[in-house]
C-alpha cells in the first residue's frame, strides 16, 4: 500500500498558485502533482477565505506572535521551577515519605 504524499503549506500554495495563473489547465495540474481536482479547489477555497487576512497588519498577526513569545517564556519559567523544586526538595523526598503517618483505623 502506498503512502499519501503528505503537502506542506509551501507546496500547495505553489499548486493553487499555478492553476490560478491559466498557464496550464487544472486537470493536467492535478495529474502532474498526483493530486484530485477536489484537492486543488479545496487548496484554492482555503487560500482565497483567508486572502484578507493575509494582508491584514502586514500580514503578521501580533497577537499570535505575543502569546508564542509569552508560553515559552512561561515554560521557560516552569522548567526552571521544576528544576529548582527537585533541588530543594531531593534530598528531602524520602525523609518525607518515611514520616508520613498511616490513617488510623475506623472504630477501633
Amino acid at each position: 500500500m502506498t503512502q499519501r504524499k503528505q503537502w506542506t503549506a509551501q507546496e500547495k500554495l505553489n499548486i493553487v498558485l499555478q492553476g490560478m495563473s491559466g498557464n496550464v489547465r487544472i486537470c493536467e495540474l492535478c495529474n502532474d502533482h498526483g493530486i484530485t481536482q477536489a484537492m486543488y479547489y479545496t487548496w484554492k477555497n482555503m487560500l482565497l477565505s483567508q486572502e484578507t487576512k493575509i494582508f491584514e497588519r502586514g500580514g503578521i498577526d501580533h497577537g499570535q506572535q505575543r502569546l508564542e513569545r509569552e508560553n515559552k517564556k512561561l515554560k521557560e519559567t516552569i522548567g526552571e521551577l521544576h528544576l529548582e523544586l527537585k533541588k530543594t526538595t531531593g534530598s528531602q523526598e524520602t525523609t518525607q515519605a518515611d514520616s508520613v503517618l498511616p490513617c488510623p483505623a475506623a472504630g477501633g
